[in-house]
């Protein structure tokens, strides 16, 4: 089955469920739907610029049988076994799904009471006969549980969805924040079009008092609530301290008995990992990795699962935990992100040196992927202004000194550049290696003043000395020189102006290498000293280099033909870094965004699998993990202790960290509205829109047909047929209950029932001309041309009905009869899509 998440690779997506233990294809319709009685298999294929990349997965409902549980892994392994064991399995648990499993649903995740066995089915479409009460949780990834129809299984915190067949109500507790109702209103929209095609209307209740009708209706299924409404239970997450407690066992059996040998723990090294063996990786019982030798035996790679299960019960962790299998050579991203360093041998390069890819910098703005990739926010053209710290204060530094850099001292940047006539500004932070704890502080004190004089607009940026980002080399254009102390021999790297460093070491013999050019300047002469592995760019740019440091006589030399001074010079000969060493290419590193949060005094991390930009919301902070770079996107709405903390944050994850990483990673500020390419270039279809305009547009949604004047008597009278309650109610239902669909690049506003009251009633448009529009107001007419009350995926519902069948050539009860796409079809040929 082809499906789109709204990503550029193309998705094939099988669902299976286990029925009478046979595997019985789940239809489409009812992807993301689960019952509790069940087990299913989901196969996800995503395809790659090398192909492409397959997880498999197995899902147990909580109230599966032991049989059927059985009976998933053994397909499982069967289906492994067919695709040459190249998947990536996991074996996921109702309730504690990975973050992997939970991006396949955008629009959420059901668990259903029951099961096939019972006579359950998974699509009944246009089945009205359903009374259920969901509850729904999470921000970016939803789930949502049938529970009680009881005012007992209600809270403050949460979003629930009371499902009535044609109508379906979203309760919003007190406490929610805009994007759980946001995500509540996508999963009842996915129920009311997947499960009821199309006729069924959806009605928010946000503030009790403002919605009586809807109450009405929740007191007549519920009854009257009696007592107040606890507060929501949060959520049991492992903080980053506990993921990063990684250990590595070998995992065997002996005499029917299974032997678990420690082997390592945090960093984990690459080489550990022997092909003819398998292995268990356990991420502090947050996760369980089970890493499958390319030469171990048939039998072991079979017993994967088994064992894992086994180990976790022996460690005394819950049967929920996550557990994932990979083979030797298939390895997912999480896996190898959790080692030190990774690397693939087949890619390795001549000596020392990982080739140095040219781009064309004109391709930055049409290709912002392009610009990530190679951390240019532009072409380095903008304008350039230096300070450095001094007394704790700011002091401009001479423009023809710019890109000499102490390391004893901070210094901040200011680079201003356009984009599409936009002013843009970045702060970079540049700390020496040998810089005072008190200069540093007063580099981010001044830094945040700095940033308030150009409205909160920059993104800032922490350089530490060495570890100078791409885009902070070029804007020097070749030129950046940094000082130590005392010394005078200076290490030069790069081929180009836009990715030269020099940085001076200790003048020493043993600090050179023959893969690079150093200059030793002396008080008669500098010297370029050129290792027989540098390459003809990297002396080009040496020599450049070299008349900025020194204005004597300038002397090549080359490896092995030293004349006796310079080794004079040096205090000696000795050993150093000489011999051809073939350095291998770090995997490329896949880009990760996590919601950050350290309110209960635990720093706890949530993963975005198969990220977008409307995974960002207003009140969050976001750390977007690209190895090379730690982003901080800032939410205009986000709460201020975690915009306060957001770099104590970064720096914690980046200590965390299972591989160990390097804590003088450069740590990004960036703020909603302002991101830069090199940001932006890591999400797909990337709109700079999207929070240029903060109004809110609100529409109404034309309601199902119904033979009633309006759908809540109609409900109200079903109820009351049904003698559920003797309170006859239907009298106080008056007025229509249009459902919400905001307009795509608007914000999810908090009034009640999200519509707006001066719309034109929907009834009244249908019924009578007084509500209709003129066909010349609705045809070919764009968002912003139509009006205000017109919701512009329902354009043909606000004709009258003669202009209707003039159209069309039949009503409009007959046109919502057809198919979806037939309707789509129709609406295209005549200006009305």
């Amino acid at each position: 089955v082809l499906l789109s998440r709204g990503l550029p690779a193309c998705i094939w997506s099988t669902t299976t469920s286990l029925e009478k233990m046979k595997m019985v294809p789940v239809p489409e319709k009812a992807y993301g739907s689960f019952f509790e009685g069940d087990c299913y298999i989901i196969l996800y294929n995503k395809k790659t610029s090398n192909g492409f990349i397959t997880d498999l997965h197995y899902w147990i409902g909580k109230d599966s049988s032991q049989d059927e549980q059985g009976a998933a892994a053994f397909y499982v392994t069967q289906i492994d076994d067919t695709l040459g064991g190249n998947p990536v399995q996991h074996r996921e648990v109702e309730g504690h799904e990975s973050e992997t499993f939970k991006s396949y649903f955008k629009s959420g995740i059901i668990y259903k009471k029951g099961g096939v066995a019972s006579g359950f089915k998974h699509v009944e479409t246009n089945m009205y006969n359903i009374r259920r009460l969901l509850h729904v949780k999470g921000k970016k990834h939803v789930s949502a549980t049938e529970v009680e129809l009881s005012w007992d299984s209600f809270n403050k915190g949460d979003v629930f969805l009371l499902d009535l067949g044609k109508v379906l109500i979203q309760w919003n507790g007190p406490d929610c924040n805009v994007a759980e109702k946001s995500r509540g209103l996508a999963l009842a929209r996915s129920i009311r079009d997947d499960e009821r095609g199309g006729r069924a209307q959806i009605g928010i209740i946000d503030n009790e008092k403002d919605s009586p009708d809807l109450m009405q209706i929740m007191k007549t299924i519920l009854g009257e609530r009696r007592g107040a409404l606890g507060p929501a239970m949060p959520d049991e997450k492992a903080d980053e301290l506990q993921k990063a407690n990684v250990r590595l066992y070998h995992v065997y059996e002996k005499d029917n008995n299974l032997v678990v040998q420690e082997i390592a723990t945090r960093p984990l090294t690459q080489d550990l990992l022997q092909h003819e063996d398998c292995h268990i990786l356990d991420q502090g019982g947050f996760k369980i990795y089970v890493w499958r030798g390319k030469d171990s035996s048939k039998e072991e790679k079979k017993a994967a699962f088994s064992r894992a299960v086994s180990f976790i019960q022996a460690k005394g962790y819950s049967a929920t935990t996550n557990v994932e299998v990979v083979n030797d050579g298939a390895e997912s991203a999480m896996f190898k992100q959790l080692f030190k360093r990774w690397t693939e041998k087949e890619e390795t390069q001549g000596l020392g040196k990982v080739e140095q890819v040219k781009f064309d910098v004109s391709q930055l703005h049409a290709r912002p992927e392009l610009a990530a990739e190679q951390r240019m926010a532009d072409d380095a053209s903008g304008k350039v202004e230096v300070w450095r710290i001094e007394d704790l204060h700011m002091q401009p530094v001479d423009p023809r000194t710019y890109g000499q850099f102490y390391g004893g001292d901070c210094y901040l940047v200011l680079y201003t550049y356009l984009i599409s006539g936009r002013t843009h500004y970045i702060i970079y932070m540049w700390q020496g290696r040998h810089a005072s704890v008190d200069e540093i502080t007063a580099c981010a004190f001044n830094a945040v003043e700095l940033d308030k004089k150009y409205g909160n607009e920059p993104v800032q940026v922490r350089v530490t000395m060495g570890r100078e980002p791409q885009h902070f080399l070029a804007i020097f254009k070749g030129s950046l020189i940094i000082y130590e102390p005392v010394v005078h021999l200076f290490q030069v790297r790069g081929t180009d102006e836009m990715n030269t460093k020099t940085i001076e070491v200790p003048a020493r013999a043993s600090s050179l290498n023959s893969n690079d050019v150093f200059l030793l300047t002396t008080n008669q002469v500098c010297y370029l000293w050129c290792g027989k592995g540098c390459s003809g760019d990297e002396r080009e740019m040496a020599k450049i280099v070299a008349n900025i440091i020194s204005k004597r006589d300038k002397q090549t030399v080359l490896e092995g033909q030293e004349p006796v001074e310079f080794w004079a010079a040096l205090g000696g000969k000795a050993p150093y870094a000489s011999d051809k060493r073939f350095q291998e290419s770090t995997v490329r590193y896949q880009p990760r965004l996590f919601e950050c949060s350290n309110q209960t005094g635990r720093f706890i991390m949530t993963e975005v699998v198969g990220f977008c930009q409307d995974d960002l919301d207003e009140d969050d902070v976001m750390l977007l993990d690209t190895w090379e770079e730690i982003f901080l996107w800032i939410g205009k709405t986000s709460n201020t202790y975690e915009k306060n903390e957001a770099v104590s944050s970064a720096k914690d994850y980046l200590k965390t960290h299972p591989a160990g990483r390097d804590l003088a990673t450069p740590i990004i500020m960036v703020k909603q509205g302002y991101e830069p390419l090199t940001f932006t270039g890591w999400f797909s279809a990337w709109d700079p829109y999207k929070w240029r305009n903060h109004k809110v547009i609100q529409r109404s949604i034309a309601p199902a047909q119904c033979h009633c004047t309006d759908r809540l008597s109609c409900t109200l009278q079903d109820l009351n047929n049904a003698n559920l309650n003797k309170r006859n109610a239907s009298s106080r239902m008056e007025r229509t209950l249009p459902a919400y669909k905001p307009h795509p690049n608007s914000n999810v506003n908090s009034s009640s029932n999200y519509q707006n009251n001066n719309a034109p009633s929907v009834v009244s448009a249908v019924t009578n001309g007084n509500g209709a529009y003129p066909r010349e107001v609705l045809i070919n007419k764009t968002v912003d041309e139509l009006p205000e009350a017109v919701d512009p995926a329902k354009k043909e519902y606000y004709l009258s009905d003669a202009d209707f069948h003039d159209i069309f050539g039949k009503s409009k009860d007959e046109f919502y009869q057809m198919p979806r796409w037939k309707q789509q079809n129709e609406k295209k040929q005549h200006g009305l899509f």
